[in-house]
């Protein structure tokens, strides 16, 4: 089962609608250079840094107040990494706060995320962007996206997974408009961009049900933070 399902997230990130074919970046060479150093063997090798910036779901919330750090998809895709480069040090560094937006995250983006010098930068906020809107979600995520890519840091933002409390699936629903927002972003700035959102849609369009993937209707379980994990780990392949 979880076979298909990764298939399905490669071919919704690859054969993303023409609006985000222009120049978001290309999964496979978007991350050359980190994977060349993940590679390098001590002595000359160095840390790697991963940085996850967002609300709960990157933060480990399963069922609330339960917090399961090491099934949520930053050590999963840790895990997975280890396997891939034996010889790398790599931290996965979670700068997430359970409840947040991108507005909260953008406030205190120097100095809880910048600091702690990401080679990578994952942002997933959109879950709790639905709080303040597009128009305010937007300039929020812009103005770290910016701030990071002035540094050299690759980006990697995510769109939402799923919340079963609302009509997510349904055409114009406001995850949707979430989502096409940052598949603009991702295309303005030429970051990389993981559309978990569709790939969970795709899912139940393919008649699997999404519900056995959740912890709590707004929280994935261990099996669908796989599936995020599995989807961030293309670019690293």
């Amino acid at each position: 089962m979880f076979t298909i399902v990764y298939r399905i997230t490669l071919l919704h990130i690859l054969l993303l609608p023409s609006l985000t074919a222009r120049s978001q970046a290309d999964p496979t060479v978007y991350l050359t250079d980190i994977k060349t150093q993940l590679m390098v063997k001590w002595p000359h090798n160095r840390t790697i840094n991963l940085v996850f910036h967002g609300h709960s779901v990157p933060t480990g919330y399963f069922n609330t107040p339960n917090v399961r750090t090491l099934d949520a998809y930053p050590h999963q895709l840790l895990e997975q990494l280890k396997k891939k480069y034996p010889y790398a040090v790599i931290n996965t560094i979670t700068t997430s706060i359970g409840g947040e937006n991108a507005e909260q995250g953008a406030r205190r983006f120097t100095k809880d995320v910048l600091v702690h010098k990401p080679d990578v930068l994952f942002i997933d906020y959109a879950l709790n962007d639905r709080q303040i809107g597009l128009t305010r979600a937007r300039k929020a995520t812009e103005k770290m996206v910016k701030k990071a890519v002035k540094r050299g840091i690759k980006v990697i933002l995510l769109t939402p997974s799923p919340d079963l409390a609302t009509n997510w699936t349904h055409p114009g629903n406001e995850l949707a408009a979430h989502r096409i927002q940052l598949i603009e972003l991702a295309t303005t700035y030429g970051v990389g961009i993981i559309d978990i959102y569709g790939s969970f849609k795709d899912m139940a369009e393919n008649h699997i049900d999404v519900k056995g993937y959740m912890a709590q209707s707004n929280h994935p379980n261990r099996e669908g933070h796989r599936i995020i994990a599995q989807a961030l780990l293309e670019f690293f392949e």
